[in-house]
Parts: C-alpha cells; sequence; structure tokens
C-alpha cells in the first residue's frame, strides 16, 4: 500500500476557540490509483492534504493524534529534514490557485529546472533542457521558446500544466492535486483531467484529487471518499457511489448535479450551511441539514459502518445508511 492515513486530526487554536478541522480522518492509496476526495468548502479537504504533505501552518495548525504512512514509514516520526527530501521525489502537491503558487519573478524554466539543482545536483544548463523535456511532456506548445517566459505570459490552463510538470519533475510516487480544476473553463478542465489520467497510468503513481465538482472526478477516479465536518462520512468505489449513496449527504450533492433528464426542473440544494469547525454539533454533525434525522442522530456520533448488500469495500458514517442506499 502506498499511503495509509489513520485516525488523522488536525486542530487550529484561534483567538475564537478550537477549530477541529480534521477529525479522524482514515483512508489509504494504492499505487496507480485515484482516490478522489469530496466535500464543501471547509470539510478538511485540503487540510488534510496539507498534513500529509508536512506543509501544514504552525501555528496555528497542528497534528494532534494519528498516522500518516507513506511506503510503510510513518512521516510524522520524520526530522524535517527528512520530511523535506520526501516532497518532491515521493510525493508532490499541485496547487489550486497557479498564479500565486508560481513565482511571478522567476522564469517557468528556472522554477522547473531548480527540482532539479536541488535534488538532482544538475547544473543549471542541464536543468534548463529537463525543464524543456517537462513542458512538451505537458504539451505545452513551443517549449523550448517558452521556457524563459514568466507565469503572467501563460493561459490559465498553460499555468495549471506547468503546475503539473514541476509536481511530475522528480517522478513522485504519489502526487496530490487540490482543485486543480478551479476557474479554468470546462474544455480546459477535461484536458486537464485527461492529462492526470493519462500521466497516472504512465508513472503508475497514486493521484489524491481533491474537488468539490463530483462531475470533475466520475471518469477518472477509482474510489471516493466524502467528506463533511473534518470526517469522512461515505467511502466507496466511485461506481457504486454514483449508482447508490448510502449517506444522506453523499445523495444531496449527487441530486443536485444538473442533469439533462432533469431538464425544467428544479434544481436540488442540501438545506443550511456547513457548520463552524468551532461549535460542531453533537452526534452527527450533519443532522441539522439531514432529511433522514432522528433522535439517535443527534447524540451519538456514527462510526464509519460497513454497508452490508453490497460486494464493494464501501463504509457510511450513518446511522441508517441501509435506509440511504435502498430509498
Amino acid at each position: 500500500m502506498l499511503l495509509q492515513v489513520r485516525d488523522l486530526h488536525v486542530e487550529f487554536r484561534t483567538r475564537e476557540g478550537v477549530a477541529r478541522a480534521v477529525n479522524g480522518v482514515t483512508c489509504h492509496v494504492d499505487a496507480g490509483e485515484t482516490l478522489a476526495v469530496l466535500g464543501e468548502s471547509g470539510s478538511g479537504k485540503s487540510v488534510t492534504a496539507q498534513a500529509v504533505m508536512g506543509i501544514l501552518d504552525t501555528p496555528p495548525g497542528r497534528i494532534t493524534g494519528g498516522e500518516i504512512l507513506f511506503r510503510g514509514r510513518d512521516l510524522l516520526g520524520l526530522r524535517e529534514e527528512e520530511r523535506r527530501a520526501v516532497r518532491g521525489s515521493g510525493m508532490a502537491m499541485i496547487f489550486q490557485d497557479a498564479l500565486s503558487a508560481l513565482n511571478p519573478v522567476m522564469s517557468v524554466g528556472d522554477q522547473l529546472g531548480e527540482m532539479f539543482v536541488v535534488h538532482r545536483g544538475l547544473s543549471r544548463k542541464d536543468a534548463r533542457a529537463r525543464a524543456v523535456e517537462l513542458m512538451d511532456r505537458v504539451r505545452i506548445p513551443a517549449a523550448k521558446e517558452r521556457v524563459r517566459q514568466y507565469p503572467h505570459q501563460f493561459s490559465g490552463g498553460m499555468r495549471q500544466r506547468i503546475m503539473i510538470a514541476m509536481a511530475l519533475a522528480l517522478e513522485p510516487d504519489l502526487i496530490i492535486a487540490d482543485e486543480p480544476t478551479t476557474a479554468l473553463d470546462v474544455t480546459v478542465q477535461a484536458q486537464v483531467m485527461e492529462l492526470l489520467a493519462e500521466l497516472r497510468r504512465e508513472y503508475r503513481m497514486g493521484l489524491i484529487l481533491i474537488t468539490h465538482d463530483l462531475g470533475v472526478v466520475a471518469d477518472v477516479a477509482d474510489r471516493i471518499a466524502v467528506m463533511y465536518a473534518g470526517r469522512i462520512v461515505e467511502s466507496a468505489p466511485v461506481h457504486d457511489l454514483y449508482k447508490a449513496p448510502a449517506h444522506p449527504y453523499t445523495r444531496g450533492l449527487l441530486d443536485s448535479v444538473p442533469r439533462l433528464d432533469r431538464k425544467g426542473r428544479e434544481l436540488h440544494a442540501v438545506k443550511g450551511l456547513p457548520p463552524s469547525l468551532l461549535d460542531v454539533p453533537s452526534g452527527c454533525a450533519f443532522h441539522p441539514r439531514c432529511p433522514m434525522a432522528r433522535d439517535v442522530c443527534r447524540t451519538d456520533v456514527p462510526p464509519l459502518y460497513a454497508v452490508t448488500g453490497t460486494d464493494a469495500d464501501r463504509g457510511s458514517a450513518c446511522h441508517f445508511s441501509g435506509e440511504c442506499l435502498h430509498g
């Protein structure tokens, strides 16, 4: 197994109180597999990714419990210089906003080449040649000429391809893509997702795809983990989850996706707002918004129950997942 996250807890200490951004997340990714992590903004998706990468802002954030095993090695027990060696060569991250993530005063060639200079000891000339190869690999036209250009001289889609090239530079075993298609038009979104899927197959990488867009992951993910209020509330193979969700929150997300066969009907929305992580509701955190909520939901936190009646390895943090599955 490539990556295992076990009972991960992350909190942020603020003036208003303690925000428990990640509250007992357990998941795994195998080599060559894509795990999509879904949920509304504030559900803990990006914080989980930052904790795995070791780039959590500390303070105010801190990991208070759990394990992060990368090829069987607990990353949380490593010294900072050891952890830094894992980043880039072992795992890499594609950030949400490429324009902010790239250095505006360095050419893209220098930024790509820096990976080879620092981690591989290449000369600047050889590193520039490798940068051109990477730009060609992610299908940036006229790479030899454009390698000397700056981030602002590229379109949004091209900048995202440069971010993918940076993540691929040292051929890591795992890539975490945090909302890689945000602010891109649908055509470019499809191109970026197709490129990621192709590179995953070619390099047999593990891929964690963080998004709130269910349409983006339908064709590329193998498994989906749905997060709500810092917890995974459902985990399932992608086709099983789309066919029959076992958690009311997942069902609400799927029902809110526009569909051609529902033309003219009112678009469904999950009622209410996600809870504040400073004051998460008792019991099941989703119960104030859940149409199936009962007394037990207001008092008892549901574990990730195994979903019975299916052949797939599935889990749902709902006391009534069986009713949701068949409802």
